[in-house]
């Protein structure tokens, strides 16, 4: 049972339109709203829903990593995440070695941007539900879908032209779902469907920035998926590690195309903010959730877990990522179980992070100007699942088992502090 299902119409009232029910999609994008009461009634409106339905969430959970251990123990598996670092065609000592350095460099990327932005807002700390709120001043833009378009075909057109004609088959073809609707699940992804066929994309586009970044970020899925195809069915899939190169770029690229178009300084300091916003989103974030998967299914191997100890497990590990500039109330503790990667993809939250360090140290490469950057990069991609971390990297000078890759590509949203800083 998918934890959408459960939450895909929450009861709470929207203070602007007065609509009873919102969608899981809507109520998520709440958290952005540029007003304080949305926010939070938004917020607390999905905590209780998801805490009405805890018990639910607790057994399922209890269920599946129970089922996991069983199948780890049978094929000898050392450690709950040893199976996806498999499926991913990479060591475990290098996906430690990315979580080590991330949790290294959480007091100066997360720590550090939510207490500048706690100055912002004149607070000495964030409500949770504040934590995506816009910064103060910023225009609350909203952008048509033709202008999203618009950017992210520009912004991809500055990179490759051949690149650019893979993407507008998606828009002169229709093979995007962007609106969103009752029923329709949250978040946004591009399902590759098979590789005698072409893919299709789903996102929920509601006009904010984070909007046009997510069209950026899922239209490089389907030209990566565009690309590799050639492989075959068995070999188009590339591992989750890699499967996040293309998208991630993308978003690099509409972003610097945003950040090179905006002259005002203020509107620059938004556009920064916002980037660094995603970037955490998807590497401490998403290295948070990995901590708390690999905590639950060590602790699931002793037997069955409560849901306030899962709950406390969560809690521990979000007040580490977010540092003590964000305030954690009580119904925060029941937002693990909303994240459906724990439920139907456990692991799979890691490799947000290595393609966000390895995109960060692709995208400096490109920008040293190492000699036919563009073939290299349409190779990689090309390659779907034939080939190991180590052979996509080597043209590109980069290796993923010195902590140097990872620090590189953390140095690079560090940077984008400094400025705001």
């Amino acid at each position: 049972m998918g934890n959408s299902i459960v939450c895909s119409m929450i009861p709470a009232i929207d203070p602007l339109s007065k609509k009873q029910k919102l969608t899981c999609s809507e109520i998520l994008n709440k958290f952005s709203d540029p007003e304080p009461d949305a926010r939070k009634i938004a917020a607390k409106s999905l905590g209780k829903v998801l805490g009405n339905n805890v018990k639910l969430f607790t057994l399922t959970t209890n269920t599946l990593a129970k089922s996991k251990h069983i199948d780890d123990t049978m094929r000898l598996l050392p450690k709950p995440i040893s199976s996806r670092n498999l499926s991913n065609f990479i060591e475990d000592n290098i996906v430690e070695r990315l979580i080590e350095t991330v949790q290294e460099y959480y007091p100066k990327l997360s720590h550090r941007y939510y207490k500048i932005k706690a100055k912002w807002f004149g607070k000495p700390y964030l409500d949770y539900w504040d934590r995506s709120a816009p910064v103060p001043g910023e225009e609350h833009k909203i952008y048509s879908w033709q202008e999203a378009v618009d950017i992210v075909l520009s912004s991809y057109s500055r990179f490759s032209p051949e690149f650019t004609e893979y993407a507008k088959l998606f828009f002169d073809n229709k093979w995007i779902d962007a609106a969103t609707k009752p029923g329709k699940d949250s978040g946004a992804f591009a399902h590759p469907t098979t590789a005698s066929a072409h893919p299709y994309l789903m996102l929920n586009f509601l006009g904010k920035i984070r909007d046009v970044m997510t069209l950026a970020h899922e239209l490089g899925h389907g030209v990566h998926q565009l690309l590799s195809r050639k492989q075959g069915a068995l070999m188009c899939g590339a591992p989750l590690i890699l499967a996040e190169t293309a998208s991630v770029f993308g978003e690099q690229l509409t972003f610097r195309h945003m950040l090179d178009m905006e002259k005002n300084a203020d509107k620059r300091r938004y556009l920064i903010a916002n980037k660094v916003e995603d970037m955490l989103s998807t590497v401490v974030r998403q290295i948070a959730f990995c901590e708390f998967e690999i905590r639950l299914h060590e602790e699931r191997r002793k037997g069955e877990l409560s849901s306030e100890r899962i709950c406390a497990i969560w809690m521990d590990v979000q007040r580490k990522s977010l540092g003590g500039s964000i305030k954690l109330h009580k119904e925060y503790q029941h937002f693990w179980s909303y994240i459906p990667h724990f439920i139907h993809s456990p692991f799979y939250v890691y490799a947000y992070a290595f393609g966000d360090c390895l995109v960060n140290s692709l995208y400096q490469v490109y920008l040293d100007g190492i000699v036919d950057f563009e073939k290299k990069y349409f190779d990689m991609l090309k390659s779907g699942g034939t080939l190991w971390h180590k052979e996509l990297l080597a043209p590109f000078g980069l290796d993923a088992s010195k902590k140097e890759f990872w620090s590189k590509g953390l140095n690079m949203i560090s940077s984008l502090i400094d400025q705001l800083e």
